[in-house]
C-alpha cells in the first residue's frame, strides 16, 4: 500500500479549499487549493470577440495558463523572458478553454468573450486541473455579472465542469495524485466531467500498459470525486 502525504486514503482527495471573489479587480475570480497546489483563477469580459466570430451573434471562452517562477521548488524561467510560451502551457490552456467552453450555450453571451486566467502560485500536482476546477467559478460569477447589468437575459452556463488526477502507483490506483506521486506513476490520468457526462479524459501510460480494468478503477475514483467537487462549487459560488 502506498503511504500517502497526511496518510491520505487511496480514494481520497487532498484539501480543497474553493476561495471566490478573491480579486477586487476583474470580472469574477477564484483562489484554488488542491492540498499544496495553489492556483489563481480570474475572469475578465471583453465585448469583442476574436475575428474568427465577429459578425456571428455568438461569444467565446478563452484561457490563459502560466506558472510563476517560484511555484516550484525549482525555479521556473518567465516564458515572456523566452520570448514565447511552451507546448506544455499552450496545451493546458487550450484543455481549460474548451473544457470551460464545453458548457457554455455561446449564443447567449453575444459577441463577446470571457478571459479566464489561470496562475499557478504554488505547484504540487493537479495544476491543470485545479484550474478547470477554479476557472469554473470565476467564470460562473462573471457570467452573473453580465445577468446583473441586463447584457444576457438568461445564465449561459447549463452544466458543472470539475476536473481531477488520477494515476496508477506501485499498481495501486490513487484519487488526486500530487507531485512525488505523479512523478512516479506508472499511469497517468486527468477527468474532466460534467454533472453527469464525460467531458474530457487524458490517459497515459507512463512507464507501462494499463488494463481495461486499471482504467475502469481509476474513472470509478474520478467519478466519486465529481461530486464531492461539484458540492465544494456549489457552497462557493452560494448555489
Amino acid at each position: 500500500m502506498v503511504k500517502r502525504f497526511l496518510s491520505r486514503k487511496a480514494d481520497e482527495l487532498r484539501q480543497i479549499a474553493l476561495i471566490p471573489n478573491y480579486y477586487p479587480h476583474g470580472d469574477g475570480s477564484c483562489f484554488v487549493k488542491f492540498g499544496r497546489t495553489h492556483v489563481i483563477c480570474a475572469a475578465t469580459i471583453d465585448e469583442r470577440v476574436p475575428i474568427f466570430l465577429k459578425n456571428t451573434k455568438t461569444g467565446w471562452i478563452t484561457a490563459e495558463y502560466g506558472m510563476l517562477p517560484c511555484s516550484c521548488q525549482d525555479r521556473t524561467e518567465r516564458e515572456a523572458a523566452k520570448g514565447k510560451q511552451s507546448g506544455r502551457t499552450l496545451e493546458i490552456q487550450r484543455l481549460i478553454g474548451r473544457s470551460l467552453r464545453s458548457v457554455v450555450d455561446l449564443s447567449i453571451l453575444g459577441e463577446r468573450q470571457i478571459k479566464i486566467d489561470c496562475d499557478v502560485i504554488q505547484a504540487d500536482g493537479g495544476t491543470r486541473t485545479a484550474s478547470i476546477t477554479g476557472g469554473y467559478i470565476a467564470l460562473y460569477l462573471a457570467c452573473q455579472k453580465l445577468l446583473k447589468q441586463h447584457k444576457i437575459s438568461e445564465n449561459p452556463i447549463k452544466n458543472h465542469v470539475v476536473a481531477i488526477s488520477c494515476g496508477i502507483l506501485n499498481n495501486e490506483p490513487l484519487l488526486d495524485l500530487d507531485y512525488s506521486e505523479d512523478s512516479n506513476a506508472e499511469v497517468d490520468s486527468n477527468f474532466i466531467l460534467s454533472d453527469d457526462k464525460i467531458i474530457e479524459i487524458q490517459s497515459c501510460g507512463e512507464k507501462r500498459p494499463f488494463s481495461e480494468e486499471e482504467f475502469l478503477s481509476l474513472f470509478e475514483y474520478a467519478q466519486k470525486a465529481r461530486f464531492e467537487l461539484i458540492e465544494k462549487q456549489k457552497t462557493a459560488l452560494g448555489i
